[in-house]
């Protein structure tokens, strides 16, 4: 009777991982599915961070929202702003970034050390994130993330900007 037992349980067991396996097969098939363009923008993120008093402004931008946080560590402050947009506000603010330029970007060393502020750019796609760090010292390049720069300060409340 114990034999029985162990096999039936054995069984039931197996079944149940196997299942487990499978709808875990199918939601990755389905994800995996939904990336139409491995190369279109997924978010963009423009940070401001450093200083004495430990500031800093973090604005997150997708096809549906934007937002934003900023603060100061030394104060312990600390504010959020979210909003929806359209996909034609979205456009407006991609429309200047070449994905086939961004590799050509280049970084800067950090001002933090000497009580400055960084500037740091993410873009990301389904294919790859695109780190800057002070790239506005790259004249040549960085004309594209200014434009973007200047369509975000459109939408963003005054205290972001």
């Amino acid at each position: 009777m114990p034999t029985t037992k162990n096999i039936h349980l054995k069984i039931l067991f197996s079944i149940l991982l196997l299942s487990a396996f499978l709808s875990c097969d199918k939601k990755k098939q389905e994800t995996s599915g939904a990336s139409e363009n491995p190369n279109e923008i997924a978010l963009i993120s423009v940070s401001h961070i450093g200083g004495t008093l430990g500031e800093y402004t973090i604005i997150k931008v997708t096809k549906d929202s934007v937002f934003a946080e900023k603060g100061a560590t030394v104060s312990r402050t600390h504010q959020k702003w979210t909003s929806a947009i359209s996909n034609d506000t979205w456009k407006r603010l991609i429309s200047s970034i070449n994905i086939k330029d961004l590799d050509d970007i280049k970084s800067s060393p950090s001002q933090q050390s000497v009580d400055g502020i960084d500037e740091t750019f993410q873009i990301r796609t389904p294919k790859k994130a695109h780190i800057y760090v002070n790239s506005f010292a790259d004249t040549a390049h960085y004309k594209q993330l200014q434009q973007f720069k200047e369509q975000l300060d459109n939408i963003l409340p005054k205290e972001y900007k």
